[in-house]
């Protein structure tokens, strides 16, 4: 089994995870269905990918030495599951764009989001809800 902490350039010494849009595909088949075998982790992405089954074995084994999924055997097939969660994925990565494109400042990526039309009205009532739901920040 995979061990989180292994280290790769693509993840940051803080436990930054970043991951292409393949990567995330092959981490999304894995997400909520616990364990699978290489040749349903291919079908999960073949409407949207048609990938061949060597492709994705290489991705798994890739993703497996950075630490975010961990395999078995059992008889001749691996079978995967994800050792991050989507929500860990998502925090890191959120805060890597957060970082690199806006100095860490949260209100410069809304602002963008708002002005760029990527955020409608109805989002931000929930944006509103939610803030409102978490109370006043702690200082």
């Amino acid at each position: 089994m995979a061990t989180l902490g292994q280290s790769d350039p693509d993840d940051g010494a803080d436990g930054e995870v970043t991951l292409s849009d393949l990567q995330m595909d092959v981490m999304r088949a894995l997400w909520g269905h616990g364990e699978r075998h290489i040749t349903e982790v291919t079908q999960a992405l073949a409407p949207a990918r048609r990938l061949a089954h060597t492709t994705v074995s290489t991705l798994l084994t890739r993703l497996q030495k950075r630490g975010l999924v961990a395999s078995r055997r059992e008889g001749r097939q691996l079978i995967y599951q994800a050792v991050i969660d989507e929500h860990q994925v998502r925090r890191s990565m959120v805060s890597g764009l957060l970082g690199s494109l806006f100095g860490g400042d949260a209100q410069a990526l809304v602002a963008h989001l708002v002005r760029e039309d990527a955020i409608t009205a109805e989002d931000l009532g929930a944006i509103r809800k939610l803030l409102q739901e978490k109370g006043p920040a702690d200082e």
